[in-house]
């Protein structure tokens, strides 16, 4: 059975991604559990304008790194009252917005705070439209591939339900009409974004998925 990276130190979206690749008969570990010392260059890796650049370019970096196959993904919140923001800088926004970020801050609170004082502020009325993007990649020594994947909801200003992380505890899915917080595993599985990205990618790979072992 082969083993994969996940270019991931985030256990939310480990916990997300191995089920789902587990089926698809791929053992998949993170990198901490690979034994990849953090390094500070990583900080650095995510620094183009597109979801399909920054997650090819974190796939390729520990492929290179580390000699193995490794799956990377690079996603975002778009929110039609921002004008497409966070997007690619969803990660960032409560920087962006002057919110310095350290080891003492929720990150994700920090980030969930500054996404709803923006819609506040953009003059438009909640529920706000939004939808998650994920574009998952794959990168060995041949070969590099990349997918999308979409899941659409709306953005409400109180935090519902404790589960998920980053901004799904305000995120309300169109396809369950409840938040990704307050879903269940299986269910927001079935319909987010990151699921989706990492189907289509795994139809690309098709056969191959089956000889890429450990290395």
């Amino acid at each position: 059975m082969p083993t994969w990276i996940i270019a991931t130190r985030n256990r939310g979206k480990l916990a997300e991604l191995q089920p789902l690749l587990a089926g698809a008969g791929i053992v998949a570990i993170g990198l901490d559990e690979a034994g990849v010392v953090a390094s500070p260059e990583e900080d650095g890796i995510e620094a183009f304008e597109t979801f399909e650049a920054n997650a090819l370019a974190k796939a390729r970096y520990f492929a290179a790194r580390t000699g193995r196959p490794c799956l990377a993904d690079d996603s975002g919140l778009r929110v039609d009252a921002l004008e497409g923001r966070p997007g690619v800088r969803s990660r960032r926004f409560a920087e962006d917005n002057g919110v310095p970020i350290s080891a003492h801050v929720d990150e994700d609170a920090a980030n969930n705070d500054a996404l709803i004082d923006a819609c506040w502020n953009s003059g438009w009325a909640p529920p706000w439209p939004a939808h998650y993007v994920c574009a998952a990649a794959y990168s060995d020594a041949t070969r590099d591939e990349c997918a999308l994947g979409r899941t659409d909801g709306t953005i409400l200003p109180d935090r519902d339900g404790s589960g998920g992380f980053g901004y799904d505890p305000f995120f309300v899915s169109a396809d369950l009409g409840v938040s990704f917080a307050s879903a269940s595993r299986d269910a927001k599985a079935r319909v987010s974004h990151r699921a989706r990205a990492f189907s289509q990618l795994l139809t690309i790979l098709g056969a191959d998925t089956s000889s890429n072992g450990a290395r």
